[in-house]
């Protein structure tokens, strides 16, 4: 089902796919250069609602306008927030949040700013531009207290590996590291890895469908 739905910079569309009284909603956001129907979210999507999940995704405001660059954080944070309280107000479950890259630190800001998630899903965390650990976004991380899953690509330069081990470090909250072995920051693999780029993108379905069955049993256990 998509609809529309006014947030303080617009009106944005919202997509929802999957049973809606599924046990866990996941919201995944884009990635700064690809909107809501990219291929990459579209097989999350398909996958994930396979597995008997709720998937909503959207587009930020700059996309809806056909800008490139991204609108400044604090409206890329409120119109995250609008979404998160619309889907709450709608999911029977939990509710996980999450995004590509700059959707899933979007995600996590505004979880460590006081909106209510169960869970977070990371697809390819932005830790830091490539080649620029002097410009790491971290400090956020520790305020979070819902359980994380990141999900890593080996190749991945915005998220080096040996770096997010040190900021899970400083972490109090639940979180686990999936790595996609030769997975690059959007979970590409190359043809020297043996398998294809699908095959990758249906490891991460997998790891996140655990994932969201895990938060969702967890809720149904708490309302009990």
């Amino acid at each position: 089902m998509r609809t529309k739905l006014d947030v303080p910079a617009g009106e944005i569309p919202l997509a929802f796919d999957g049973p809606k009284a599924a046990a866990a909603t996941i919201v995944i956001a884009h990635g700064a250069g690809a909107g809501m129907d990219h291929a990459f979210m579209e097989h999350m999507t398909a996958g994930l609602t396979r597995s008997g999940h709720q998937v909503v995704r959207f587009n930020f405001c700059y996309v809806e306008v056909g800008r490139k660059a991204p609108d400044r954080g604090p409206v890329l944070e409120e119109t995250y927030r609008a979404v998160a309280e619309h889907v709450r107000s709608k999911a029977k479950g939990s509710l996980v949040l999450g995004g590509k890259s700059m959707g899933g630190r979007i995600a996590s800001q505004i979880v460590a700013g006081g909106t209510d998630a169960d869970g977070l899903v990371f697809f390819g965390y932005p830790l830091h531009p490539p080649g620029r650990p002097d410009r790491i976004r971290d400090a956020h991380l520790k305020d979070i207290t819902c359980p994380m899953l990141f999900i890593d690509g080996m190749r991945d330069p915005f998220c080096p590996l040996d770096t997010l081990q040190r900021v899970l470090k400083k972490v109090s909250s639940p979180t686990e590291v999936h790595v996609v072995d030769d997975g690059d920051h959007s979970f590409k693999v190359r043809k020297l890895s043996g398998r294809s780029t699908e095959e990758a993108w249906d490891e991460v379905v997998q790891v996140s469908s655990r994932f969201l069955s895990e938060v969702g049993a967890a809720g149904r256990r708490r309302n009990i």
